[in-house]
């Protein structure tokens, strides 16, 4: 417990000024992130670090976080998104043949939906900084509140198994302490930092982002038992992996600007 205290205040030590400076260095820093997480995906399948699928992989995450800018100039491509895709997954469909199945069918689609699921989350998180301070602070903290809330409440009164083949501590009662959690922090927030709406919408917003959130720790679990591995990575001492840290995060951040809540 005190390594991961110690961690944690590291951590916020290093990633909070760049979440509140923003522009270009937390685009930067999203990047570095975001290419850990991917390789710690990759690292499941026992695909090297380095090698050829890993490069491919990673230049494709990046255009996944291209900021607006970037992305004009990569528009110049007389090709559109899509076909700019179809070439990526040519070229490791290709590289099968080239290595006679050492790297097959199956590891070319592990490698495409880790990076929609890595690169996805991580450019709305970026682009959620974006649209304002405000708005990133409100995911945070109803990340981190789900995160605690669920934590002591399970410890104080959890009886009742969440999911236990895939998560044998999670509780039912941690789950519900988790999203009342973010509804008593989303109010807070709304009275001393508001969003542009209603309380009500913001405590509508804060339930649904809680349980995507819990169930996004879900997913990375399950990544983890499928794969038998106890972290996604030993980056963060007591925490595990980038992704054991940001995987409510990236599954949840992408609802809030599908459901126009942040545009």
């Amino acid at each position: 417990m005190k390594t991961r205290i110690i961690t944690a205040i590291i951590g916020l030590a290093i990633f909070l000024p760049f979440v509140l400076y923003g522009k270009w260095p937390f685009t930067v820093f999203i990047y570095l992130i975001a290419t850990i997480g991917l390789l710690e995906m990759l690292k499941m399948k026992r695909i090297p670090f380095f090698s050829f699928p890993t490069l491919i992989g990673i230049a494709l995450l990046w255009m996944f976080l291209l900021n607006e800018e970037l992305y004009t100039l990569i528009n110049k491509i007389p090709l559109n998104n899509l076909e700019i895709l179809y070439c990526f997954v040519l070229i490791l469909l290709s590289y099968t043949v080239f290595v006679k199945n050492r790297f097959s069918f199956d590891d070319v689609s592990f490698v495409l939906l880790s990076i929609f699921y890595v690169g996805i989350g991580f450019s709305y998180l970026i682009e959620t900084r974006q649209a304002g301070l405000e708005y990133i602070l409100f995911a945070l903290l109803i990340i981190w509140f789900t995160d605690s809330g669920a934590y002591f409440v399970g410890r104080a009164m959890g009886k009742r198994k969440l999911w236990p083949i895939i998560s044998p501590k999670k509780t039912i009662e941690g789950f519900i302490g988790g999203v009342l959690s973010a509804i008593v922090i989303a109010i807070f927030l709304q009275w001393i930092y508001p969003i542009d709406a209603s309380l009500l919408i913001i405590i509508f917003v804060a339930i649904i982002a809680s349980v995507l959130a819990q169930i996004g720790d879900l997913v990375q679990s399950a990544f983890k038992r499928i794969y038998d591995i106890k972290d996604s990575g030993n980056i963060l001492p007591g925490h595990g992996g980038i992704l054991d840290r940001f995987d409510s995060l990236i599954f949840m951040v992408p609802f809030l600007h599908f459901i126009q809540f942040i545009t």
